[in-house]
């Protein structure tokens, strides 16, 4: 693998998806979801993407895990072209997003095993590290037998943040880790993504749309709104950039005086654009690039056995990489 001072390289990044002629109000015909999108996270940093739901966040996960290819610019992931070595960078990053997919009648202990086995572990591997990160972040290994479907929303965010942290990975892609989760549950998967940067000195992109989680839990912040990200710097220096008075501002105030509306006001207006690019998406390939739509939610329920199980392979951005070989399709 190449030397480089990055663990990540973006430059010019664009991804389109085409409207339906009833959809064409712009004359383009094409909903951008990422429109020139450049960034660079570095070795051991973890880098914060703030951004209302439809930004384009989501959308930005997939093309930097190589489940979808951007329509223009360059990624470069460890010094490695993610387009022309996907499979190589692939083996360097796990992937963790909001509508993680699983085999919702197998247990959770039998959907991870299942993913480490798409990494290329042993069960005799396996079984102690999972035992390790369930403990960690709060999830009782004695509920670990039940089926997915059994498990709540936030129970089943922790068994996904578990799956992407088997092979401890060097780039990890967190897309809204922490959405659904209770209060408590919440600080502890915060905990963890802080232990394994610390203890592995992974470097991490993180999706959110919390500003308190960004704040927290990242050394620059950028603020993504319509395909762009228009501001990134460290939080204090992005509120230094626009404090009017004595008094320094917030996140979600720098956020308004960076963009002009109001978080909640934004998140209204992308998620319109965003119900637009996901039936691009459909009609595309008739599921959407894997198996959900561009930045909209998914209630990750599959349509059929078929279904539910490319979704599960795509889940995990090393997961395509081993499903050949898992005889899996």
């Amino acid at each position: 693998m190449e030397t480089s001072s990055h663990a990540l390289e973006i430059h010019g990044a664009v991804k389109a998806f085409k409207k339906s002629k009833a959809e064409r109000k712009d004359g383009t015909g094409l909903a951008k979801a990422l429109d020139g999108v450049s960034l660079t996270v570095g070795r051991g940093e973890i880098v914060g993407i703030l951004g209302p739901n439809g930004s384009g966040k989501s959308t930005l996960v997939r093309v930097i895990s190589t489940l979808i290819l951007p329509d223009a610019g360059t990624i470069e992931v460890f010094g490695l072209d993610a387009l022309k070595h996907q499979k190589a960078v692939q083996r360097t990053m796990n992937r963790v997003s909001v509508e993680a997919s699983f085999f919702k009648k197998m247990s959770a202990l039998e959907n991870l095993l299942y993913g480490s086995k798409l990494y290329g572990m042993t069960g005799s591997e396996a079984r102690p590290r999972i035992k390790e990160i369930l403990a960690n972040i709060g999830f009782d290994y004695a509920r670990a037998g039940e089926p997915m479907e059994n498990l709540s929303r936030g129970m089943q965010q922790k068994i996904a943040l578990a799956r992407a942290l088997l092979t401890s990975p060097m780039l990890m892609l967190l897309d809204e880790p922490t959405t659904g989760l209770a209060p408590r549950s919440k600080k502890e998967v915060q905990a963890f993504i802080r232990q394994i940067h610390g203890s592995h000195d992974s470097s991490v992109l993180l999706c959110t749309h919390d500003m308190a989680e960004a704040e927290d839990l990242c050394d620059r912040v950028g603020i993504m709104l319509d395909g762009q990200i228009i501001e990134m710097d460290r939080p204090e220096a992005l509120k230094r950039r626009y404090q009017t008075d004595g008094d320094l501002p917030t996140l979600e105030q720098v956020f308004m005086a960076a963009t002009g509306k109001s978080f909640e006001e934004a998140e209204d207006e992308e998620g319109r654009k965003a119900q637009a690019r996901a039936a691009a998406a459909k009609r595309a390939d008739g599921h959407g690039t894997d198996g959900i739509a561009p930045d909209g939610p998914a209630d990750g329920r599959g349509d059929g056995h078929g279904d539910e199980r490319r979704a599960v392979i795509a889940s995990g951005a090393t997961a395509d990489a081993g499903a050949e070989h898992a005889g899996v399709r």
